[in-house]
């Protein structure tokens, strides 16, 4: 059966690293010529040497086939819906229902849209049909707070009628980078969009009803609730976030400064509904339940001899588990570890419960069978990878209860200190495969945060949530107060210059190499040269940079929606010029785009960071590398009393070059006295920079516009000739002028430029312009990051061709 079961996940797994979905019928063919195969060759097993080997290798195989098939028809319903190409950007009105917990913002508020109707004559039967059910939106209320009494936002299970303007799903694609679209289909949600104001005063966006009774309603209605409660009891605390994301699993109040500390002390895994914390509230209401039911005799009712005590606490716990993974509105991550639970339930009432490793195994099928992108996400692989070493470790087997209570505190301990060590141990390369970075202050931080958050403070907060007032007040207060003592003691920890090792992301050969190190490691003791599997791991630890021959460039243009940010690299230096822009007042590329990268590829350090101009488009990411990455020296030509320059180390103004590994880079504009003026707006000030190695040359010439591109041109119009070329300004309406075109003759033009941005970069005549220029067009909303190779020819790749999956533009 465990056989059976990993191989199934295995196909499911395939499926998901395909570029293409076969089509029905060819999914058809292919399971019909899977189960006449597994039939034939299960007639002959009996005929060999070892028909147990083969029968389970016939299982497995068969079950690789299902796998695939039945994740393939998942994606094929899923994405059975779509918005049509032609709506989007366009305004439609829908009516529905408030489908999940809003989102605060400063702004306004986000939520996930149940479409009942669509109100729009444009749209076909066909479109009508195949419109998308669910859709994420975004209400920016400009005109009243969504705090004020008469404009309180939306709340869950309300039915609305809106007007909207809509995309289909699209997001950054990035190498190593978080999958927006997948993820979005992993949600059900086929579009997003924004809710339009009224235009004129009208009440085009107005509530139908205070509520529509369902499930899903009566759920997300319920955990509002208990948000206002806690946000009622803890206004303004810095850590009312993370009491919500312990109460209801919402981590979306958390700032990323908090994350950024929690993830470098190794606890991340602690602060929402984690399957540590349901494991233990359903064990102690499990336990409750067990105490009574043995205890039944007492008032005459014998309970234990109509059910066993054992099968009365599994269900118990388990029934449990589904009320307060409903707390978390039925998160992907909170689910697992409610199927493992089922399934230990249901294995001891049909009293076949045999192993651990069996039971991990079902619920592991069990998880990708309902959700088969679960295998995408790293928490998947974590979570069952440290119960899958926990039972390693052990040997799979309990060590019977025959002790003392002394003699059993102490194995209790032991065992305790065991596993710590093992799962410590054993997620290394999983972890370094994931994320390129371990904690190694995380023994201590989990040591001391494991047992406050799940046997004080999470009860805590949980008590406190349904309290009446103002008795819940001062529990709430009280956990908080604990949580305020942990970040004490975690930023501590956090500050050390030791507590993370980060390494570029290892292949798949040193991973399994390092997997097989780890795994002899945990051998039990006596086993014979248990230390080589600590040397398997070095290369894993101590993985290195992608090497770059001297002379030689790489170059990454991110795709970080509308802005610009390019990572430049030579053998031995790195410069990023621009940073994106900031995409909210907790949110930018800096943090969400560019140092996950940077991490991803092993780089902790930049040589020179570049600012062209003041625009948040590229600008919006500096501070979040300035504070979380060394950087040796600031260039821009921002004002002198700019945050970011107060944030530098090191900072001076966009005008002398220097060389680096044989590659030249050149500051073309703005000239030293433009910055004694006070004429000229932030484009006209754009770093314009040159890089040249012995072969080729690409121009970066930021937000610079027709009258910057004239006075080049005018000035040294021998210095402006480049092979590529990054379109000024995102290819604006107000650059790329022929003249530059034609002075600058690069064979490859880039755009950086957002989805259907507002500012509907680039504008349709420049890109036409560069076409009839003959300069090939590549543009990071369709490409998604495009990396470009310097050295004796020029080469490119784009992520999204290389990395296609079956989802992207779907």
């Amino acid at each position: 059966m465990r056989v059976t079961c990993l191989f199934f996940v295995m196909g499911v797994a395939c499926l998901q690293q395909q570029a293409a979905l076969l089509s029905l019928t060819q999914l058809g063919y292919l399971i019909a010529l899977a189960s006449l195969t597994f039939l034939v060759v299960r007639r002959f097993i009996d005929k060999t040497e070892n028909p147990n080997f083969w029968c389970n290798l016939n299982r497995g195989l068969f079950a690789l086939v299902v796998g695939f098939v039945w994740a393939s028809c998942f994606a094929h319903f899923y994405l059975r819906t779509s918005l049509p190409s032609a709506y989007e950007n366009q305004d439609l009105t829908i009516i529905g229902t408030i489908d999940s917990l809003p989102l605060q913002m400063a702004e306004g508020q986000r939520f996930n849209f149940a479409v009942e109707q669509l109100l729009d004559s444009r749209l076909s039967a066909d479109d009508q049909a195949h419109f998308p059910e669910k859709l994420s939106l975004s209400w920016y209320l400009k005109r009243q707070a969504t705090d004020d009494p008469e404009n309180p936002g939306v709340r869950p299970g309300e039915r609305w009628h809106f007007k909207v303007r809509l995309k289909r799903p699209h997001g950054a694609a990035n190498p190593d980078g978080f999958d927006y679209e997948v993820w979005l289909l992993e949600q059900g949600i086929r579009a997003t969009g924004t809710i339009r104001d009224d235009a004129g005063g009208g009440a085009v966006n107005q509530r139908f009803s205070e509520f529509v009774w369902s499930v899903g309603n009566i759920v997300e209605r319920g955990r509002a609730i208990l948000r206002d409660r806690i946000h009622a009891a803890l206004p303004g605390y810095p850590y009312a976030g993370v009491v919500v994301a312990l109460v209801i699993g919402d981590q979306r109040e958390i700032p990323q400064s908090d994350w950024t500390v929690f993830n470098r002390v190794g606890i991340g895994h602690l602060i929402s509904i984690s399957g540590l914390h349901i494991t233990m509230v359903a064990g102690l209401f499990s336990g409750l339940l067990a105490f009574l039911w043995r205890r039944s005799f007492y008032l005459n009712l014998s309970l234990p001899l109509y059910v066993p005590v054992q099968k009365i606490a599994a269900l118990a716990g388990a029934m449990m588990a589904v009320l307060y993974v409903a707390l978390a509105g039925f998160g992907v991550p909170a689910q697992r570890t409610m199927y493992m639970l089922l399934v230990v339930a249901v294995a001891i009432w049909s009293g076949r419960i045999t192993s651990f490793s069996s039971v991990l195994c079902l619920a592991l099928s069990l998880v990708t069978l309902l959700d088969p992108w679960a295998v995408l996400s790293p928490g998947f692989w974590l979570s069952f990878g440290a119960v899958a070493v926990i039972i390693f470790a052990a040997g799979g087997q309990l060590q019977p209860d025959t002790d003392g209570r002394w003699q059993k505190f102490v194995r209790d301990v032991r065992i305790a200190g065991r596993t710590q060590y093992a799962v410590t141990i054993g997620l290394v390369p999983l972890t370094m495969l994931l994320f390129g970075q371990i904690s190694l202050v995380g023994p201590v931080a989990n040591a001391v945060a494991i047992p406050l958050v799940s046997f004080f403070v999470t009860p805590l907060a949980l008590l406190g949530s349904v309290l009446p007032m103002p008795l819940s007040v001062f529990v709430l207060k009280l956990a908080h107060g604990l949580i305020q003592l942990l970040v004490w003691f975690l930023d501590y920890l956090s500050a050390s210059p030791m507590a993370v090792w980060s390494a570029a992301l290892p292949s798949f050969s040193i991973f399994l190499m390092a997997l097989v190190g780890m795994l002899w490691m945990l051998l039990p003791r006596g086993w014979p040269m248990r230390w080589l599997g600590g040397v398997c791991c070095l290369p894993l630890i101590f993985q290195t940079p992608l090497a770059i021959a001297n002379k030689d460039l790489r170059v990454t243009a991110l795709d970080v929606g509308q802005g610009m940010a390019l990572l430049l690299e030579t053998a031995h230096h790195r410069l990023l010029y621009d940073t994106g822009p900031s995409y909210s007042v907790d949110s930018d590329s800096g943090s969400r785009v560019i140092l996950p990268y940077l991490k991803a590829r092993g780089i902790n350090t930049l040589d020179m960071l570049m600012i062209s101009h003041n625009d948040s488009d590229h600008s919006g990411g500096a501070l979040s590398i300035l504070r979380q990455l060394p950087v040796s020296l600031t260039s821009s030509s921002l004002a002198l009393d700019s945050p970011i320059v107060a944030q530098s180390a090191r900072h001076r103004r966009c005008q002398a070059g220097q060389e680096w590994d044989g590659v030249h880079f050149e500051i073309l504009q703005p000239v030293p006295v433009s910055y004694e003026s006070i004429k000229w707006k932030p484009n006209a000030r754009s770093c314009t920079l040159k890089v040249t190695t012995d072969h080729h040359s690409m121009l970066l010439p930021g937000d610079i516009e027709a009258i910057q591109e004239d006075e080049l041109i005018n000035s040294i119009p021998d210095k402006l000739k480049a092979d590529v070329l990054l379109a000024p300004h995102h290819g604006s309406g107000t650059s790329s002028t022929p003249a530059f075109l034609h002075a600058v003759s690069p064979v490859l033009g880039i755009f950086q430029v957002g989805y259907l941005n507002r500012y509907h970069h680039p504008k349709a005549e420049v890109y036409s312009r560069y076409a009839d220029f003959g300069i090939n067009r590549l543009r990071t909303d369709e490409s998604g990051a495009i990396t470009l190779q310097f050295s004796a020819s020029l080469q490119f790749s784009q992520f999204r061709q290389e990395h296609a999956r079956y989802w992207y533009g779907q």
